[in-house]
């Protein structure tokens, strides 16, 4: 069965770019033109990934993203036309998984599509991982099937991006990963992207997840990077 991508997008020239190379390379393609119309066709089409346009009429692509997250995992790349950090640095801390700027190539498109939507080899089961897909540490359990984390048994609310990088951190016990290798693992690309993105995201792990007293904590190693340290 063809995956099914949204495209949202008030420029018809790139929908119909998109559209017409997406189509052939074999998915099966919902458009939207504004961010009202983007919710419908998404509740409606249950899309496996979600392109979508920041300057958007009605409801801003930042706001969709927003509502998108509120209750979904999907994958949604956002579209724009401004190269600014501090864009980026929202677009990830809301919760979006890549950023293509405009003018792009149909063909990095489908290739960060494929990226994004590809299934997981099984890496094997890794230290603290009672089945596959769930990673515990004292205090902390972390289900990637279900996107949930337990905090004392209790459930902690985290952007799936937040979810995936505490698991992988979890999954690597005690070693140091640089922002760029956190990118590369968690983010699934290895070009250039600012390094803040990861800072804001250890941040925000650490204000929800870290109690005063456990076994564990997110540590910065000075000039290297981050690790999940376990005493």
């Amino acid at each position: 069965m063809a995956e099914r991508i949204l495209v949202v997008d008030d420029d018809e020239n790139i929908v119909r770019l998109l559209k017409l190379y997406l189509v052939d390379a074999g998915y099966e393609v919902t458009v939207a033109v504004d961010g009202s119309e983007a919710m419908s066709r998404f509740r409606e089409s249950k899309p496996d990934l979600v392109l979508l346009d920041v300057m958007l009429p009605v409801i801003n692509g930042w706001e969709v993203l927003h509502l998108i997250r509120s209750e979904y995992t999907t994958p949604v790349i956002m579209l724009t036309s401004r190269d600014l950090v501090e864009d980026k640095v929202k677009g990830f801390s809301l919760g979006a998984d890549d950023y293509v700027v405009k003018p792009f190539e149909p063909q990095e498109v489908l290739a960060r599509i494929q990226v994004r939507i590809k299934r997981d080899a099984d890496p094997g089961e890794k230290p603290g991982e009672k089945e596959r897909g769930v990673v515990e540490c004292g205090n902390l359990r972390v289900d990637l099937n279900r996107y949930e984390v337990l905090k004392n048994g209790e459930k902690a609310v985290l952007k799936p991006k937040e979810i995936q990088l505490i698991y992988f951190l979890m999954q690597n016990q005690n070693i140091v990963f640089s922002r760029d290798q956190l990118l590369e693992k968690v983010w699934e690309y290895d070009f250039l992207v600012d390094t803040r993105t990861v800072d804001v995201h250890i941040k925000r792990l650490r204000q929800l997840l870290e109690p005063s007293e456990s076994i564990w904590s997110v540590k910065t190693v000075w000039g290297v990077g981050y690790k999940f340290e376990v005493k």
